[in-house]
């Protein structure tokens, strides 16, 4: 990432996200220190400020306008776009509305903001994170790539004595073997086929489908991990929020973010769920898309708990943690 412009001055308080507003750092007795500009070779003209928890750069043009923020040590830049609106009526009567388009940048940001990649994703109209996360939900139609049926309508897993078990990876879902850097080869399951448990729905969104490495354990480099509590602790990109209790909401949660829950009692205090931040809807809820059991696949829906991080409802009271990859 050798053409950009490395920005060092530091801004605490409100950011402006396209009507939306998140605060990041402390906002009380905040501060604006000068900016730097970046003008991107379609002599669009950025101001650049740095905000902190996390050190992220956001970008806003001439007016002041939310325009994009990248974050140290994340590829997950959140850039805005044409407003859309993410709803399940089946489930719930909740919708999100949102002009946040999240995109993953070709390596982590490391303070320099790549003009030629910002121009590019702010004229992409190809789908993005939340997109493609909203490809498998409830009736979703079947999209198929080179013969292969990559997207659409998906269950969490097979039913076995009445119950939907997890283990559902995302060739599974494909019905393909997939063969690891370490020379692995997982076959797929032939009952877990169409499925997605909860961290192989986030690998295929993120890795399958837009080109994140994906790996079988932890510790490979960049590389998403298959189980939650090995995201949680693992994943590539930067924590904002992990507590072994109910923390607060970050704020500077942005969508794309993922979002991680201790929703078992029978596994101690581990991590057992992990889902994707959509953004704040239409009753001012902090909502979440993820693959459950009981909604029998991807939902931002309220069948078995409320998708929401706020209030004091099953995934509200069971949420841990926060990642952007």
């Amino acid at each position: 990432m050798n053409s950009g412009l490395r920005v060092s001055a530091v801004c605490v308080g409100l950011v402006l996200l396209g009507g939306l507003v998140a605060t990041g750092g402390s906002a009380s007795g905040a501060s604006l220190s000068p900016s730097s500009s970046v003008t991107t070779s379609g002599s669009t003209t950025y101001t650049a400020s740095v905000l902190t928890q996390p050190t992220r750069t956001v970008l806003r043009n001439a007016s002041g306008v939310w325009v994009a923020t990248f974050t140290n040590g994340s590829r997950s830049v959140a850039l805005a776009g044409p407003g859309r609106k993410f709803s399940e009526p089946s489930t719930t009567s909740a919708t999100v509305t949102t002009n946040v388009w999240v995109r993953l940048a070709p390596a982590p940001f490391a303070g320099v903001v790549d003009q030629t990649w910002l121009v590019a994703a702010l004229a992409d109209t190809t789908p993005d994170v939340l997109a493609v996360a909203m490809q498998y939900v409830y009736a979703a139609p079947a999209i198929t790539s080179a013969g292969v049926t990559v997207a659409g309508d998906a269950s969490y897993g097979p039913l076995i004595n009445g119950a939907r078990v997890a283990g559902s990876d995302f060739n599974d879902y494909l019905g393909l073997a997939w063969r690891y850097p370490d020379g692995f080869l997982d076959a797929a399951e032939t009952a877990q086929i169409r499925s997605l448990d909860c961290s192989g729905y986030v690998r295929m969104v993120f890795g399958y489908r837009l080109g994140m490495p994906l790996a079988r354990t932890v510790g490979v480099s960049g590389a998403l991990p298959r189980r939650a509590f090995e995201m949680a602790g693992s994943a590539p990109g930067t924590v904002l929020v992990s507590s072994s209790t109910r923390p607060a909401l970050p704020t500077a949660l942005q969508a794309g973010d993922l979002v991680f829950f201790d929703a078992s009692t029978t596994d101690g205090t581990q991590i057992d769920h992990t889902g994707i931040y959509l953004g704040s809807d239409s009753s001012g809820r902090a909502r979440f898309i993820s693959s459950r059991q009981t909604a029998d696949g991807p939902t931002l829906g309220d069948l078995g708990g409320a998708s929401v991080l706020t209030g004091t409802g099953y995934w509200a009271t069971a949420f841990r943690a926060v990642r952007r990859l």
